[in-house]
C-alpha cells in the first residue's frame, strides 16, 4: 500500500518496484521503508526501522494513523499530480484485487500472525477507500455516504441493542435480520426476491454458495434433523457416482451431476458440524502443498526428482510427512 505522506508532504515514489526508503524530517533516528509484496505499484508493507537495534518492527513503532489520513492520502492518489496508476483504476479493474484481499484477510486469520492480519485488513480497507473515490470522482457517493450506509443499516438491523426489541438468541436475530431487509425493501419500492434462496449470490465461490443456500433453507427448518442423515445421504450420492461410472456408457455430463450432488452433500455435513467448508478445504490444500515439498526436498537431498522416483517411493515420504505433522 501507499506510505502516508511524510513531513514534508510529498509522498515518495517507488524506483520501478524496488525496495526505496527515505528518511522521514524531524523522525530521529527512524527510517521508513517501503517494500513491495505484489505487483500492483501501490501494493506496499510499511516497515519501521531504527537501525540502532537493526530489526524491523511492523506496526510496534509506526507513527499512528487514523482512517481520514487513508481518506486523504487516496484523494491524494487519485489528484491531478498524483499516481498514473491510480488515475487509470476504476471500479471494474478493481473486483479481482478487492476478492484478492478479502482472501488474504481469511488466510491471515487462519495462519497469520497479528501482524500480518493487520496488513492484510489495512490493504482490504484501502480498497474500500479507493473505491469510494473513484466514486466520489464521478459524483455517485463517497466514502461518507459508505460509512453511513453501514452505520445506520447496523443500528436499523439490531433493535434489540439500539431499540426495545427483544431477542434472546443468535437463531432470532437471523430470522428477524431476514425479515427487517424483507421491510426495508418494501419501504423503499423495491421488490423483494421471489425466493428465499433468491438473496444469495450466484457468483459467490460454490462451496460458499452451497453453504449459504443451505443455511438459509434451514432457517425455515428445511434441513435434517442432524448429521447422521447427511452421512447417509453422502454415501448414497457415492454410490450413485459410482453406477454412472461403471455405466456401460458412462455419460459426461452426468457424472459431472452427480460429483456436484457429492461435493454438496459433504458441505452440508460441514455446515451441520459447525465447520466452514472452505476454511476446511483450505487447510488441506494446504497439508497437500507442505507434504509434497517434503517429498521433493527428500528426494532432491538424495540428487534425485519425482519423475525418477516410484509411487511407492513418494507413497512412503507422503507418510512420513504425515507423520512428522501428528508428533
Amino acid at each position: 500500500m501507499h506510505q502516508s505522506r511524510g513531513a514534508d508532504n510529498q509522498i515518495p515514489q517507488p524506483n520501478s518496484l524496488g525496495r526505496v526508503f527515505r528518511r522521514r524530517r524531524g523522525s530521529g533516528s527512524n527510517v521508513r521503508y517501503r517494500r513491495p509484496v505484489k505487483t500492483n505499484p501501490w501494493r506496499y508493507v510499511s516497515l519501521s526501522v531504527r537501525p540502532s537495534v537493526g530489526g524491523l518492527c511492523i506496526l510496534g513503532r509506526m507513527e499512528k494513523k487514523r482512517f481520514e489520513d487513508l481518506v486523504a492520502l487516496v484523494a491524494r492518489l487519485r489528484a491531478p499530480g498524483g499516481c498514473p496508476w491510480d488515475h487509470e483504476q476504476t471500479l471494474e479493474t478493481l473486483r479481482p484485487m478487492i476478492v484478492e484481499e478479502a482472501y488474504e484477510v481469511v488466510e491471515a486469520i487462519e495462519d497469520g500472525t497479528a501482524h500480518e492480519l493487520a496488513g492484510e485488513l489495512g490493504d482490504l480497507l484501502f480498497q474500500v477507500v479507493f473505491a469510494a473515490r473513484i466514486a466520489a470522482d464521478t459524483d455517485a457517493f463517497d466514502i461518507d455516504d459508505v460509512v453511513t450506509a453501514i452505520h445506520t443499516k447496523m443500528v436499523r438491523r439490531h433493535p434489540h441493542v439500539f431499540g426495545d426489541a427483544e431477542i434472546a438468541t443468535a437463531d432470532e436475530v437471523l430470522k428477524n435480520w431476514d425479515e427487517l431487509k424483507r421491510k426495508e425493501r418494501a419501504e423503499a419500492g423495491v421488490s423483494s426476491p421471489k425466493g428465499l434462496l433468491d438473496g444469495v449470490s450466484s457468483h459467490l465461490p460454490a462451496l460458499l454458495e452451497a453453504f449459504s443456500l443451505t443455511d438459509r433453507a434451514s432457517r425455515v427448518g428445511f434441513d435434517w434433523p442432524s448429521v447422521e442423515p447427511v452421512f447417509a445421504k453422502l454415501h448414497e450420492e457415492i454410490g450413485e457416482l459410482r453406477a454412472e461410472i461403471d455405466a456401460v456408457s458412462p455419460d459426461r455430463a452426468r457424472i459431472e451431476a452427480e460429483l456436484g450432488d457429492l461435493l454438496f452433500a459433504a458441505v452440508n455435513v460441514a455446515r451441520k458440524l459447525g465447520v466452514d467448508p472452505e476454511t476446511s478445504l483450505k487447510r488441506s490444500n494446504r497439508s497437500f502443498r507442505r507434504r509434497f515439498a517434503h517429498v521433493e526436498r527428500q528426494l532432491e537431498s538424495g540428487g534425485r526428482t519425482t519423475k525418477d522416483a516410484t509411487l511407492e517411493e513418494m507413497d512412503a515420504l507422503w507418510d512420513q510427512a504425515k507423520a512428522a505433522e501428528r508428533t
